[in-house]
């Protein structure tokens, strides 16, 4: 790396090193689930290394730690060294931690210079790859849910509300209350101290309709910036709640009878020559391309549940009337349709995908979503007709069940060469893992019902 490595660094890093010394730079990768993989080291080290090591069975682990058995199906598991590479556009303040420190996420190289294609950020890169080589740009705006709740190291007890600044727990059903967004305001502060510290620009934060669940919107932009925006979100709200005696979770579903937790994501797309939206015709009208996006989402969307909702709890946020949805109709502003088309000019026309859980890795949730819109469009796909009035009337279409959402993966062989043939049996192999290790856990429902009357 260039001796002056640090004044190359985004306007926002330098801000928060100004006039102090840098101790330590996080050097860090997206795992499959989403968690932030890799090493600190000194900052005098990283700026002498070209890149380092990890080896490549992170992305073999489950969430458990477990290991699916997910190498080179001719080599076996032999745990090859990756090189990790910075992305220096990426680095960004800790302003959590103790001391000076940067952040850097890594992109995940093979020995021969490759991408390793089962690294979540290599996959999404490779997509927005197929939209550029038609002379695309695609464009995404993630929304992100979560609970604030009060602080659980007892796996058996039920999640609870946290307690808000009054002494009392958060309150359900209080969407859009400034009053219930101000009983969070501690932690809210920091989130905001941390955003700004990593020159994140929150587009809001409203008070969700769950007791302590909240939602933060992002500026809509290019999908890899901001599936490393969503990344480094996740920590530091983790943080900023850690601070004030509370966990913040984004489970799809941590709490019964609340509604869940969805990453919702925006979609246009751009022409690259001329910067136009595809979505909108000269007279501003809806194009073929528009109706051919929905038209995929509508008919791939299933073959990919497994990537927007990956565990099992994940299928407990798809539930009647509770602001998720159960199919994959489409309709005009209507939150009750599993694709909605929200309300906008002609120059900002999108397609906002409702399906995908905030537990989803947001590299892989926004690589599935954008592969099915493509698909859609060199398919040119038709969707059905627009749906009016409540979804929640019609019939669900989604699975229900991981087992079942991975059935549906593994036969989508046209997806599987979007995203990767690589990454699709390593994504399998280690999700079936995790389904099968759940399966093995008798539940307190079976014991309390089955035990003595069955």
């Amino acid at each position: 790396m260039s001796d002056d490595w640090m004044s190359n660094l985004p306007a926002p890093a330098l801000a928060f090193l100004e006039n102090r010394r840098l101790d330590e730079v996080e050097c860090i990768i997206s795992d499959l689930p989403g968690i932030a993989r890799g090493k600190a080291v000194p900052a005098s080290k990283f700026a002498r290394q070209q890149y380092f090591y990890l080896p490549d069975s992170i992305f073999f682990q489950t969430i458990t730690g477990d290991w699916g058995e997910a190498a080179d199906e001719d080599e076996g598991f032999i745990e090859r060294d990756m090189q990790l590479k910075p992305d220096m556009s990426t680095a960004t303040a800790a302003p959590w931690t103790g001391d000076w420190t940067l952040q850097v996420i890594h992109d995940a190289y093979d020995r021969k210079g490759r991408p390793v294609p089962y690294a979540p950020r290599n996959v999404l890169k490779r997509v927005c790859e197929l939209y550029h080589a038609q002379g695309w740009k695609p464009v995404v705006a993630p929304e992100m849910e979560f609970f604030l709740v009060a602080r659980n190291i007892d796996p058996a007890k039920d999640i609870e509300p946290m307690m808000g600044r009054s002494g009392r727990p958060a309150a359900a059903r209080q969407a859009y209350s400034m009053t219930a967004v101000d009983e969070f305001g501690p932690v809210i502060d920091d989130i905001y101290d941390f955003a700004e510290a990593q020159g994140f620009e929150i587009d809001g934060i409203t008070q969700e309709g769950g007791a302590g669940q909240l939602e933060i919107n992002l500026r809509h932009g290019d999908p890899v910036k901001l599936a490393d925006e969503v990344f480094y979100f996740k920590r530091l709200i983790r943080e900023a709640a850690l601070r004030h005696d509370c966990f913040a979770t984004f489970m799809a579903k941590p709490i019964a009878d609340e509604p869940g937790s969805a990453m919702h994501i925006h979609h246009s797309v751009l022409d690259l020559e001329t910067g136009r939206n595809i979505f909108s015709g000269p007279q501003g009208g809806e194009t073929d391309a528009f109706f051919h996006f929905i038209g995929g989402l509508q008919t791939h969307l299933p073959s990919v549940i497994a990537m927007l909702a990956p565990y099992v709890n994940s299928y407990r946020r798809y539930v009647k009337d509770h602001a998720a949805p159960i199919n994959l109709e489409w309709g005009r502003d209507n939150r009750t349709t599993g694709i909605r088309i929200p309300l906008s000019g002609p120059e900002s026309r999108r397609v906002e995908n409702r399906l995908a859980g905030m537990d989803c890795n947001p590299y892989l949730g926004i690589a599935a979503s954008l592969a099915c819109g493509y698909l859609g469009l060199m398919e040119e796909r038709r969707p059905s007709r627009q749906f009016r009035g409540d979804a929640y009337e019609g019939e669900g279409d989604i699975p229900r069940v991981l087992g079942q959402a991975l059935d549906l993966f593994d036969a989508a062989a046209p997806l599987h060469e979007l995203l990767g043939p690589d990454f699709a049996r390593v994504y399998s192999i280690v999700k079936r893992t995790e389904y099968e290790e759940f399966l093995s856990v008798i539940s307190p429902w079976e014991r309390e019902h089955l035990l003595l009357n069955v």
